[in-house]
């Protein structure tokens, strides 16, 4: 194979690859469509045109067979007067006129068979147009519908690599940890303040504990007496006592 041929080959088949890419489904439709009413035009003119010509033939062949019956006629009467000669001239002229007719007629058969041919054409192209103009607007339809769906599939598949749609998700993430974040802090607090009151609930049981122990140190400090090492009894004395409560108070407040 020559290099021009491999040549010519590769820039044929570039070129229907870039107008095959370019096509538009609609608009090539639309454009068929359009295409095939010109030619029904064309070939309605084309029918008109054999009609008239039929029309035409027809009528020249019923010229020429009048015109033989006429010098035939012609031919009678002058036999009748005698005149020989004078008749044979128009029996002359009677066949060429059969002649013409018979030719005419032979035309006119052939420019019958035509104009049949193309009025089959005609009614044919028709109802291939009637039905390209029903199947045109459902193919175009089916090729909006076909390339919504791969436009579609499209934004769908790079849904994962868009920029955008990343930076969306990631800001979702963060909102997320945000939330949690917040959530955990709120917890946390909710702890405290629950342990502070807790200890505030604390409270008043070593108060009245403390006051029952008051109570009780108060109602027996007169008799109160602790023993010494003589066996012999000693009275307490309510500083000492007060003392004792004050240490034992400072205790607690440790606690």
């Amino acid at each position: 194979m020559g290099f021009f041929d491999r040549l010519s080959r590769l820039v044929r088949a570039n070129a229907n690859a870039v107008v095959g890419a370019m096509e538009d489904p609609a608009k090539i439709l639309d454009q068929s469509v359009a295409d095939m009413q010109a030619d029904l035009v064309k070939l309605r003119q084309a029918v008109a045109t054999a009609i008239a010509s039929q029309k035409r033939i027809q009528n020249q062949a019923e010229q020429a067979e009048a015109q033989a019956q006429t010098w035939y006629e012609r031919a009678e009467l002058a036999l009748k007067k005698g005149e020989e000669d004078l008749a044979r001239e128009a029996l002359g002229r009677r066949k060429t006129c059969q002649d013409t007719a018979t030719a005419l007629n032979t035309q006119l058969q052939s420019q019958a068979g035509q104009v049949e041919q193309l009025k089959q054409s005609l009614v044919k192209l028709e109802s291939k147009i009637a039905e390209a103009k029903t199947k045109k607007d459902m193919l175009k339809a089916r090729a909006q519908a076909a390339q919504a769906q791969e436009q579609l599939q499209s934004a769908v598949g790079n849904l994962g690599t868009n920029s955008s749609m990343a930076a969306f998700e990631r800001m979702e993430e963060k909102v997320q940890s945000l939330e949690a974040r917040s959530q955990a802090a709120a917890e946390l607090a909710g702890a405290d303040l629950e342990s502070q009151f807790a200890a505030l609930e604390g409270a008043p049981e070593v108060d009245d504990e403390l006051a029952a122990l008051k109570g009780k140190l108060a109602g027996t400090a007169p008799a109160a007496a602790l023993p010494e090492a003589g066996g012999a009894v000693q009275p307490v004395k309510v500083e000492e006592v007060d003392a004792e409560l004050e240490e034992l108070k400072r205790s607690i407040d440790k606690l």
